[in-house]
């Protein structure tokens, strides 16, 4: 791990957004290869159990990802600011969440599930093998949310390496087991589940065993500092801003794909496939972000504001280079990708009719997915909080104005329109960060006020 001061350069930049591009690649192998050993069974009740099932966990978990947020920026300011005990301390904090957030699941897991069958229903068999798939994998909530609030942690140090040790050996290691037990064993779909219990807590204990050396300090037991109240306030805060701000973007998505259902199976379908595009720049542009968190952090907790404008401008630079290219290879591929994703004719054409649109998004969504980076770093998340309402605002007002004229076109105009007003409404806040970044590092309810 570089040093705190050490300089900022591209090089350093791609030594945390490579490693992390890295492991979001194993997320849909792991995904195929769940699909496909139960498919091994020869029946299709079984592939949508799981299909379902792992959404519904995930959607759960997702809740969830504040954690990893908050803690990057909460732990990369104090590192930036020398405070080595307040970083140890913030890693038993995000334990403490995590813990008490999977006992919550687990507690709650029948309206849960409940309310998950009936926003999303299916067959009885199709429901009733998701219904034991969550039933074993619920059971794994506090680990898969402890590794959240693991992963913010490594991210402050740029330890980007770490955490695709950690996501590469829990993938791994949920794939041998989905092959031992659904086809060596013959547990179905249960089996699946066991395979993802089993590597998800053992992705725990990895991550645990890699950040030993904060437990090697007093510091992260040192409960007086734990437990203060203004700490905690504190980072109830940032949690708190950074999951409300995702919510509003949750709800652009699902806005987006229920009101694309209006006009059809056809086009439903296609911009379900176009969302893909959209999947794929993310996995390659959020190592760039992460790169931003964490350098930006480090010069926010250092008082920085010079350092804090390098680390934003170099992890920009190197994320829309990468977003050229992946403009440049949709607008070559995507009907190849397209074709791929889709087997159906009539969902093909349709999705050719609106590919423009995915091939766009990345350049259009670079600058607001950089500035979500810049901003969870400087922890700003009452900021990331108002500028989503205003996005979500400004997609529903384009929304009713364009898709009764221009049908599916207007609606995806009005979602790349929401990530311009993004990108343009953080950016008019971003003078406030580095100007917070020559205030006093983040540390007490005043603080917190002040950064609001």
């Amino acid at each position: 791990m570089p040093e705190a001061g050490a300089p900022i350069t591209h090089r350093r930049v791609l030594a945390i957004a490579v490693p992390i591009a890295a492991s979001n690649a194993t997320v849909p192998l792991l995904g195929a290869v769940d699909t496909g050993v139960v498919g091994q069974i020869g029946e299709a009740a079984p592939i949508a159990a799981v299909g379902v099932g792992a959404i519904l966990m995930t959607a759960v978990y997702w809740v969830f990802g504040f954690l990893r947020m908050g803690t990057t920026g909460l732990a990369s300011q104090a590192l930036g600011a020398g405070r080595h005990d307040e970083v140890a301390a913030l890693l038993t904090r995000s334990l403490m969440i995590a813990a008490a957030g999977g006992a919550a699941v687990i507690a709650l897991q029948v309206p849960l599930f409940h309310a998950g069958f009936w926003i999303s229903p299916a067959s009885p068999q199709v429901e009733g093998l998701a219904r034991d798939y969550m039933a074993i994998r619920v059971w794994s909530a506090p680990a898969a949310i402890s590794v959240f609030g693991i992963t913010g942690w490594l991210i402050a140090q740029e330890r980007a390496g770490a955490v695709f040790a950690v996501q590469a050996a829990m993938n791994g290691m949920n794939i041998l087991l989905d092959l031992w037990f659904v086809m060596g064993f013959g547990w179905g779909v249960a089996g699946v589940a066991w395979a993802t219990f089993a590597s998800e807590w053992a992705g725990l204990g990895f991550g645990l065993w890699l950040c030993r050396g904060a437990f090697a300090q007093a510091a992260w037991r040192d409960w007086a500092r734990v437990l203060d109240a203004g700490r905690l306030k504190l980072m109830a805060a940032v949690n708190r801003d950074i999951l409300l701000r995702s919510l509003m973007l949750e709800a652009i998505i699902l806005s987006f794909v229920l009101t694309g259902g209006r006009f059809g199976d056809t086009a439903l379908a296609a911009n379900q496939v176009l969302l893909q595009f959209l999947h794929i720049a993310a996995f390659g542009l959020d190592g760039f972000a992460f790169a931003a968190e964490a350098l930006v952090g480090q010069a926010t907790g250092a008082r920085d504001p010079a350092r804090l404008r390098r680390g934003a401008v170099v992890a920009t630079q190197c994320a829309v280079v990468v977003v050229a290219f992946v403009t440049v290879a949709f607008a070559l591929f995507g009907g190849d990708l397209v074709d791929l994703l889709a087997k159906s004719p009539e969902v093909r054409a349709a999705a050719r009719e609106f590919l423009p649109y995915a091939v766009a998004a990345p350049a259009v969504g670079v600058l607001a997915w950089m500035l979500d980076g810049i901003f969870i770093g400087a922890t700003r998340g009452a900021d990331m909080r108002n500028m989503m309402a205003v996005s979500l605002c400004a997609y529903a007002a384009m929304a009713a104005a364009l898709v009764p004229l221009m049908g599916n076109h207007g609606l995806w105009i009005a979602l790349l329109l929401s990530l311009v007003v993004r990108a343009v409404t953080l950016g008019l806040r971003y003078p406030a960060v580095e100007a917070a970044a020559r205030a006093a590092p983040q540390e007490t309810p005043q603080r917190t006020r002040e950064a609001g």
